[in-house]
């Protein structure tokens, strides 16, 4: 499925959260042992769903990398990676010079604040409800643009909540990772009403 570089970038992704975990918290504890299923790989799936070209990219609230960081190595586009917390952002920032991610840049920032380009592609995982992702994604977006964003069990609740005040075309794609997640990419969105 990956390059064999991409593929040596990712075990090195995942040595490196391993090390950093023993300091600050970028994955739960229960997660360490599942690493590469449970956030590297359920990141990398989200690959075939970007848009084509080479438009830049955001990922919002990045975390530990998840699925930013991933896709940044998987891909040649560039990243944008916003992360408010400076620990987490120091370990993206420390994760992208060792991996040689000259095209991934950190911002320490709130995503509200943040300053970007239009973006081809917006995605999010595990931040926050669907509605403010919209209202994130919407701000950031190119016209074109689309946001990908991973759903638990919740993703029908959430999508039927933000239809009450937004308009969007979604594709909706079961997680090869977790049997009860789901997939949203989702285009043209604009708010309801006049």
């Amino acid at each position: 499925m990956f390059h064999v570089k991409q593929g040596d970038r990712l075990d090195l992704l995942h040595d490196l959260i391993l090390r950093w975990n023993q300091r600050i918290n970028l994955v739960g504890r229960a997660d360490i042992a599942d690493l590469r299923r449970r956030h590297i790989e359920d990141s990398a799936q989200l690959l075939p769903l970007l848009p084509p070209g080479e438009g830049p990219a955001g990922d919002l609230g990045s975390g530990a990398g998840f699925p930013g960081l991933v896709l940044a190595i998987l891909t040649t586009r560039p990243w944008h990676l916003v992360e408010s917390d400076r620990r987490k952002a120091a370990f993206l920032a420390t994760a992208a010079a060792e991996l040689g991610l000259g095209h991934l840049r950190v911002h320490v920032t709130r995503i509200e604040d943040v300053v970007l380009p239009p973006l081809a592609v917006v995605t999010a995982r595990a931040l926050a409800p669907l509605p403010q992702l919209l209202v994130y994604a919407q701000r950031l977006l190119a016209p074109e643009g689309v946001a990908i964003f991973p759903k638990g069990r919740t993703a029908q609740d959430e999508l039927t909540a933000a239809r009450a005040d937004w308009h969007m075309a979604v594709d909706a794609f079961p997680s090869r990772t977790s049997g009860t997640s789901t997939i949203l990419r989702i285009s043209g969105i604009r708010r309801a009403g006049p």
